[in-house]
């Protein structure tokens, strides 16, 4: 199965790119943590979830992955680690495969599954797998880190989730669409 990404397809990826790196480097709230960034509050991952439920997870993780990758040349925060550009690549992969699991026979999608892939995803890459690169990176004990982790994704999920709809509802109403569509495509 061969993947095609139209030109329409790249210029919305590229946007989101543009958007991540402006929503996560810029326009967001750094909490340091044992001379480590501990916490980083905003909506830095939002346009990397958006990209893997309506494009696909292969988008998804190309938007974040090249996100990181260029947000990380324009505003270092210390040496390149890929464990955390694998991590913004999984914000896009894993709702994207949760939407495309939840949605089989059809394309329309709802807020109960927009909710189940956005906590799936958070809660997997935030509360379980950052906290542990941090511990065996920068020595952060995940004792520290996952209370505080637990607070924002509890906050975070469901105005993610919010949205994520409303933007699929403006996004539906531009291509003038009658449902809420997401990608029937898993790569």
């Amino acid at each position: 199965m061969k993947t095609r990404f139209t030109t329409q397809m790249l210029t919305r990826m590229a946007i989101l790119i543009a958007l991540t790196i402006i929503l996560s480097r810029i326009f967001s709230i750094r909490i340091p943590m044992g001379g480590a960034e501990g916490l980083r509050i905003g909506f830095g991952p939002l346009p990397v979830i958006f990209a893997g439920i309506f494009m696909g997870p292969l988008a998804g993780g190309i938007v974040g992955a090249i996100g990181d990758l260029i947000g990380y040349f324009i505003n270092p925060m210390g040496p390149f680690l890929p464990h955390f550009t694998l991590t913004a690549a999984l914000r896009g992969i894993i709702p994207g495969l949760v939407i495309f699991l939840a949605s089989r026979n059809r394309r329309a999608v709802g807020i109960p599954s927009l909710f189940a892939a956005t906590s799936i995803t958070l809660i997997i890459v935030d509360i379980f797998l950052l906290p542990y690169f941090m511990e065996i990176l920068y020595g952060l004990s995940r004792v520290l880190t996952i209370p505080s982790r637990i607070i924002q994704q509890a906050i975070t999920i469901p105005v993610y989730t919010v949205l994520l709809y409303t933007l699929g509802r403006i996004m539906q109403k531009a291509q003038g669409t009658e449902v809420l569509q997401v990608s029937a495509k898993v790569w």
